[in-house]
Formats: structure tokens, sequence, C-alpha cells
């Protein structure tokens, strides 16, 4: 099966005169003779517009107060919630949470599909097969599913947060984890090549083991019970993004330079 996934990138090879890899450890993947027709430059972000906001404000229904920066919330992104992006781990560490962090809710925003693995086998999608295995361990009333939602709507939800959580497998680094970063968020991501590249542990993010619940549920509570101490990793989280995936003035200026390079004669991209 990985053969044929593979089928259409392989009978490319030959023919690209330049390709591209948002990520070093996506350029690793490719055959060793390929790589000198590669560069690797993210597709990049607008930092400028991706920013904190200390009075951001979130109404939900449930709730009779919206809910600011002031309250302990921490949050979860992901196109689809499953298991390659780690919503099985979120779950299964929420009741260590909440057990110690009674005034914390959790902020989770994502269809019940799937994009990257298998499906769920359950009627109720990967939602309904954790819901069913967490039971009454988890305190559901300050457990928020918001579905997918508008982007303005996904900016706030980040601002809220005093604590985002990027959990991923090996995979495609996602523009949520940098744009978490440029809001100046907390993040606490799962230690995979990929993220390594855009996280270093203790300096713009922290780590935590991907198949350890109960890790991610200790780094989580200390992060909510002392957000004075960690507010430095979103501020270095926002200098490293500028620095190394902002659109305007790091990413399309390369894209733009590497196209040029292959225009022997004739007019130029250049910058609007």
């Amino acid at each position: 099966m990985q053969l044929v996934r593979n089928a259409v990138t392989n009978c490319s090879l030959n023919a690209v005169d330049l390709g591209v890899a948002p990520t070093r450890w996506q350029q690793d993947t490719f055959p060793s003779y390929f790589h000198d027709s590669l560069y690797c430059c993210h597709d990049g972000i607008r930092t400028d517009l991706l920013k904190p906001d200390p009075d951001v404000e979130i109404s939900l229904g449930r709730l009779d107060k919206p809910l600011t920066r002031d309250d302990e919330v921490f949050t979860f992104m992901a196109r689809n919630l499953e298991r390659a992006r780690g919503f099985h781990v979120l779950m299964r560490a929420l009741p260590q949470i909440q057990a110690e962090r009674p005034n914390a809710r959790v902020l989770i925003i994502g269809g019940n599909g799937s994009s990257y693995g298998k499906k769920s086998t359950h009627p109720g999608g990967w939602r309904g097969e954790m819901e069913e295995e967490l039971g009454q361990r988890v305190d559901w009333s300050r457990v928020h599913f918001l579905g997918k939602v508008p982007y303005e709507a996904y900016q706030k939800v980040i601002q809220i947060s005093r604590c985002h959580l990027y959990l991923t497998m090996p995979f495609v680094l996602s523009w949520s984890c940098i744009e978490a970063m440029s809001m100046g968020a907390t993040v606490v991501a799962t230690d995979v090549a990929p993220v390594r590249e855009a996280i270093s542990h203790g300096k713009t993010g922290l780590l935590i083991d991907f198949h350890d619940p109960g890790h991610l549920a200790k780094q989580v509570v200390e992060v909510l019970a002392n957000p004075e101490e960690h507010a430095h990793l979103g501020v270095a989280a926002r200098k490293h993004a500028i620095k190394h995936y902002d659109f305007l003035t790091r990413c399309l200026p390369m894209h733009i330079n590497r196209i040029n390079s292959l225009v022997k004669t004739g007019a130029k991209i250049s910058l609007p």
C-alpha cells in the first residue's frame, strides 16, 4: 500500500527541476539522490496578523459569562479528532488533569471524521469511542467540543489558551502549531522529529512523550498551575515564528528567489 501511495511522487522525481519540502524531516524522507533537487522552506504564516490578544473573550452557550485570559483554559485543535493527531492521548489525559485542576476547561476544535488514519469503527467516531472508554471518569461539563469553527473564532481560542496542545505522530507539521506559537501560546507538543524543528523543549515550548497520557497530564497541570513561570515560552515562540516562518519576510522571499533561479531569461517574479 505504501508503494502505491508513493507512486505519483516517484513518477514525478525525474521530471522536477526543483522541489520544496516544508520541513527537513520531510525532505529527508525522499531518496538521497533527489536531495539536491529539493530545498526546505515552510509555506509561511502571517505573523503580523496572528498575534497575542490579552483582551480576548469567548462566549459559550452553556456558560453564564465569557471566558477570558483570567480563566484556566487549555486547548486542542486538529482538522479531525483522530489518533494520528493525538486526540486519544488528550482524552486519556483528561481525568488526571481535571482531578488536579478542578477549574480547568478544555476547548477542542476539530471535526469527527478522519483525515490521515483509519476511521473509527464506533458509530460516534473517535469522539464517541473515547467518550465511551472514559465514561464518568471525565467531567464532561468542562469539556467543550467546538467542532469546525471559522478562522477568526479559532484565533480567539488559541489567544485565550493558557496551554495549547499540539499532539501528533511523526507527520506533516501543521500550520496550527506555528500559528499558536505566533499568537504567543505556551505550547505542549509531542517530542517527534518534525515538531522538534519548530519547538525546543524549555525554550519555545514543552515536549512530551506521545505515548504517555500521564506525561501529558503532568505537563499540562504544571502549566495551568504556574502560568507566569511559563509565560516566557510564548514570548520566545512568537519570536521564533517571526524569524523562521513569517510569510512576508522569510518564506515568500525564499520561494520567489528559488523560482527565479530556474528562469534563465525573461521576466522574473518580484515581491508585491
